[in-house]
């Protein structure tokens, strides 16, 4: 797939950037996949933030998740929009092998549920109504016969999600086995990558462009991904979203900005200056509740970013996600970019991902919980997200309440319990987590 590449030639001479220093490199080329949650990188070239801090950007499109990652890891490019599990799983070594770190996360929600027409017609009678409408969330106890009836004839289940360590493929495999359908498992020594060992749904993966195309060509019945690609599938009549990542965990992590470890040593001061105006645009993104948000999803909507039609990308953009044609319901939070420290890297976030790995056999042995807290210290990078912080507060382009109390914060949420089953998260506790869940592996358990 050819990559669309945005340029500038600016004419000022860059800056020194970074108040602790000169930048050492000031040309950038900066990866993303065409999903909406990438808008802190086109708002920050696009409004001039990566030109305030002296840095001459590239943004351009990858094909894929593992193309994305491969040319971050190999230097061909030098950060990227990622999945909140691709720097964690790189560095511990399943899939493709790199120490990376991340200092900044993209955003909250934004993924949601898609089903075939035809699997929305059974699950619907599964389904509490209320004024002829849904009750949401719609939990995968109201799929759990579809998919039974489906084996039972002797058709496997099929479903997509965008890459083995994305949010997408734990929250869908989360929502499944809280409705009692067990997702499978990944067996890695055994060279079992498929994820499917005692699947009742066999999971898969799509890009996230192609989801809908794939659902209209009964490939798969239903899918996880990010926007637009849900209500694109609504737009043209060929699925129904039946729920979203925020009903599934409330203010969930999803992307971050990941860079590898190397890169992050030799070019702290240009670190801190991308870092920079990220924080800036995403804080523009949320400002005066959303209300740049028809402006950015004008520009989200250009071929070089995500190319779909602006309607198509309004429908989440700004407060509202469609399930059933003409069942738009207001949920302001279902793409949050700056509030609730949405930025911030959360050592929390970073263990529950690893959780999710340990619970599907991506990381087959146990581990204790030093171990997980060890890994998310050594990826997520909130101390130098605060430096960051720190510089735009003293130049007066954003206030010290925008941001957690950086001396108090331990990097650690409160314990979290909006979640589609009701299980309690406590990021210091992971094993305690693990075997709170009735399918899933815990404790000593192997695939």
């Amino acid at each position: 797939m050819a990559a669309f590449m945005l340029g500038t030639s600016l004419a000022t001479a860059p800056l020194a950037g970074a108040a602790g220093g000169a930048l050492e490199k000031e040309d950038l080329k900066l990866g993303f996949i065409k999903l909406t949650d990438m808008a802190p990188l086109a708002i920050a070239y696009e409004k001039g933030f990566f030109e305030d801090e002296g840095l001459y950007v590239t943004l351009e499109a990858q094909a894929n998740w593992k193309i994305l990652l491969d040319r971050v890891v190999t230097g061909e490019l030098d950060g990227a929009h990622m999945l909140a599990g691709q720097p964690l799983a790189a560095t511990i070594g399943f899939g493709t092998q790199a120490d990376m770190v991340t200092a900044f996360s993209m955003d909250l929600n934004g993924n949601g549920i898609t089903v075939s027409n035809a699997v929305w017609e059974e699950m619907k009678k599964n389904v509490p109504m209320k004024d002829g409408k849904p009750v949401h969330p719609i939990k995968a106890d109201a799929l759990k016969p579809v998919v039974q009836k489906y084996r039972a004839e002797g058709k496997p289940f099929n479903m997509g999600m965008v890459f083995p360590v994305s949010t997408h493929n734990y929250e869908l495999r989360y929502w499944l086995a809280a409705g009692g359908i067990h997702p499978g498992y990944y067996a890695p020594s055994k060279g079992d990558t498929s994820g499917q060992i005692k699947a009742d749904v066999l999971l898969s993966v799509t890009p996230p462009p192609q989801m809908p195309a794939t659902l209209e060509a009964g490939t798969i019945y239903g899918y996880c991904v990010g926007e637009p690609w849900n209500q694109q599938a609504v737009f043209k009549g060929i699925g129904v979203p039946v729920i979203t990542d925020y009903e599934i965990w409330k203010n969930n992590p999803e992307k971050v900005f990941g860079v590898t470890k190397e890169w992050a040593e030799k070019n702290p001061n240009t670190h801190k200056a991308m870092l920079k105006a990220m924080i800036r645009a995403a804080a523009w993104l949320d400002e005066n509740n959303n209300a740049n948000r028809m402006d950015a999803v004008k520009i989200l909507a250009r071929p070089q970013y995500v190319g779909a039609d602006a309607k198509v990308i309004a429908n989440s953009m700004t407060g509202t996600f469609e399930y059933e044609k003409g069942d738009k319901r207001a949920v302001p939070d279902f793409n949050v970019f700056f509030r609730y420290n949405a930025t911030y890297p959360y050592y929390s976030d970073a263990v529950w991902y690893l959780t999710q790995m340990r619970r599907w056999g991506q990381i087959e042995e146990n581990k204790p919980d030093s171990w997980y807290k060890e890994v998310a210290k050594k990826v997520y990078r909130p101390d130098i997200y605060a430096e960051a912080a720190k510089e735009l507060i003293a130049e007066g382009k954003l206030k010290a309440s925008d941001f957690p109390d950086f001396a108090k914060e331990s990097g650690f949420r409160a314990p979290q319990s909006e979640f589609i089953d009701g299980i309690e998260y406590d990021g210091s506790q992971p094993n305690a987590y693990l075997k709170k869940f009735a399918i899933g592996l815990k404790g000593n358990d192997k695939p």
